[in-house]
């Protein structure tokens, strides 16, 4: 008979960033990529709203493993169903340490907008739930939220953000079954969500992150509208 353990351990962590964190910061991205993905790559599409005062963090997953084999490139996952809620502490407390991080050097009235990929939504809605970071606008793209969460408890946590729901008319994981199954768990637990939709399938599509972009900084207080 054997017996199964635990212990925590500092370890390295990877991410990527565009642009730098200052007082000049009016924008603050943190992007979570999607299964099988590393930040490095990730991140490519965000060069597309990329400005001298937006500074945008993409964090990786902590666990990585080969893509297709032994001789597939390297990706990183957020979590598996082993050890699961391990898993969730570890990259909670991971995304802590940088929000707090690069948070500390920005003005005190920056706007931090979440973002999350495929399976980064989840963890991005985990997080939020179990750290509660301030923020301005949380966006699900291309993934969904868990199920498992009772968000009616923190109702007021979301209120006064916006919380939007992009995804791709032609991406293969998002059928129409599965956008209904999101809208009536949304709906059930009273949160409020934007819906957006693009031609395209299960990436971060630029045209669409830069009319977001656009969209988040009309709605800035004190933005001028062009």
């Amino acid at each position: 008979m054997h017996t199964n353990h635990t212990i925590t351990v500092p370890r390295t962590a990877h991410y990527s960033t565009i642009g730098e964190a200052g007082p000049h910061t009016r924008y603050f991205w943190i992007a979570c990529h999607g299964y099988g993905q590393l930040a490095q790559n990730f991140i490519r599409p965000f060069h597309s709203i990329a400005a001298a005062d937006t500074f945008i963090l993409a964090p990786e997953g902590l666990s990585r493993f080969y893509w297709g084999g032994f001789t597939g490139e390297p990706v990183a996952s957020w979590m598996t169903r082993a050890g699961r809620l391990h898993e969730i502490a570890d990259y909670s407390n991971y995304l802590t340490t940088l929000y707090d991080t690069f948070l500390a050097r920005m003005p005190a009235d920056v706007r931090i907008i979440l973002l999350g990929f495929s399976q980064g939504c989840a963890t991005q809605m985990r997080w939020a739930m179990r750290a509660f970071p301030a923020f301005h606008q949380l966006i699900f793209w291309a993934g969904s939220i868990p199920e498992d969460l009772d968000y009616r408890p923190r109702l007021d946590y979301f209120s006064g953000k916006d919380l939007h729901y992009v995804y791709g008319l032609e991406d293969p994981f998002i059928t129409s079954e599965r956008v209904a199954q999101q809208r009536s768990l949304i709906q059930s637990y009273g949160l409020q969500v934007l819906e957006h939709t693009f031609q395209g399938k299960h990436v971060v599509e630029e045209k669409t992150l830069k009319r977001l972009a656009d969209l988040i900084r009309q709605s800035s207080p004190g933005a001028r509208v062009t």
